[in-house]
């Protein structure tokens, strides 16, 4: 089974692939995790990378087809796989397309993942980073026994950059502009399913074995 995983920042797409990938034995693979392991260690992608998604801009498709082509020839995928941040332009759908194509392969399920903006605001905006262990927390849904300090091992709490609100604000302005139309694209295709993640996650769950069964 091949699938993609539709919706905005902040929607709690990570979760649900991480989800579907144990229950149904298929490869994560998420361009966000492909975009901040380069930045972490400092590449020349990472860095060109970084530059955009520090402006909550979408990264440029030329880079990103690359990325994903290079590992859905990996022989892990052979099987099925979940791409989670791609596609996220039109562009990038055809890209995928023909990319599948030329592996006589198609994507079976766009399952888009539904949550109203003024959730993922807090969501993301509320989001709070341990730059010591990496352990998040969020002002709103998970707070640290203590303000600004990680209860795991006592590191200092950071708001990463493209978390801040006006950051966040653009990053849905450009969902809406580039990445929306997908929902249509995928929908013609016939293979759209929609569930809604605004609640807990064992009722998402629920819904996506229903599409997935």
């Amino acid at each position: 089974m091949n699938l993609i995983l539709l919706g905005p920042p902040g929607t709690g797409k990570g979760t649900v692939a991480q989800e579907i990938s144990s229950r149904y034995h298929l490869p994560h693979i998420s361009t966000g995790d492909i975009f901040r392991q380069n930045i972490k260690n400092k590449t020349a992608l990472g860095q060109e990378v970084e530059s955009y998604l520090n402006k909550g801009d979408l990264v440029p498709d030329d880079l990103t087809n690359r990325l994903v082509e290079d590992r859905l020839n990996q022989e892990d995928v052979a099987d099925g796989f979940i791409l989670d941040g791609y596609p996220r332009t039109l562009d990038q759908a055809r890209a995928l397309a023909e990319i599948l194509e030329n592996k006589k392969a198609k994507l079976d399920v766009a399952l888009n993942v539904y949550v109203p903006d003024e959730i993922i605001l807090k969501r993301l905006a509320g989001r709070r980073v341990c730059e010591s262990c990496g352990d998040t927390y969020n002002i709103y849904y998970k707070k640290p026994e203590v303000e600004g300090t990680c209860d795991t091992c006592g590191g200092k709490l950071i708001q990463r950059e493209d978390d801040s609100e006006e950051t966040v604000k653009n990053r849905l302005k450009t969902y809406e502009e580039k990445t929306a139309p997908l929902i249509s694209y995928y929908e013609q295709e016939n293979i759209l399913k929609t569930v809604d993640n605004s609640a807990s996650l064992d009722e998402t769950l629920a819904q996506v074995k229903e599409v997935l069964d």
